[in-house]
């Protein structure tokens, strides 16, 4: 037996172009194919040569509970990590977006962080090697530094990308 690394993560959502918006826009990423399913969503990958679809949404129908609502947050998960390059480029696409995010370097290890949520309230940890970044150590200013128990996630800042997408 052998477990791999993580196929893809299902999302769901009430507000499908708004958070294809800000993973396209804010996370670079490009649509996927998407098999023809029998609800709406979508399907998205890293901008890179043979990348897989990681991320796939569910809207309409498939994203509601029984009582009709579609749930937000990361509930149990507390976050999905993504392997990415660019955090000075990352970081200025956030706060050119006005998107709050968190910063931390591993201890003992070559790996950055930043941490930021999408419109559904889904915690998002972008992971660098700095072997990969051309670029100095973060330092990193007290409040942006990630804390496991901080609650920042500001709904009403990704409203941008609902506005837009109408």
């Amino acid at each position: 037996m052998l477990l791999g690394q993580l196929f893809h993560t299902a999302i769901k959502t009430a507000h499908l172009e708004a958070t294809v918006r800000f993973y396209t826009e804010v996370l670079g990423m490009v649509v996927a194919d998407r098999p023809p399913l029998a609800f709406p969503g979508a399907w998205l990958k890293p901008a890179q040569a043979g990348a897989d679809a990681i991320f796939h949404f569910y809207a309409g129908d498939a994203a509601r509970d029984a009582d009709g609502s579609v749930q937000t947050g990361t509930a149990a998960i507390d976050h999905v990590s993504v392997v990415c390059q660019g955090y000075g480029a990352f970081k200025d696409r956030f706060e050119r977006y006005g998107l709050p995010y968190r910063e931390n370097l591993v201890p003992a290890t070559p790996l950055w962080q930043l941490f930021i949520f999408d419109p559904n309230g889904v915690q998002l940890e972008l992971t660098f090697h700095s072997a990969a970044e051309h670029e100095d150590v973060p330092a990193i200013p007290a409040e942006r530094r990630y804390n496991a128990r901080e609650r920042w996630f500001q709904p009403e800042l990704y409203r941008q990308f609902e506005a837009l997408a109408a």
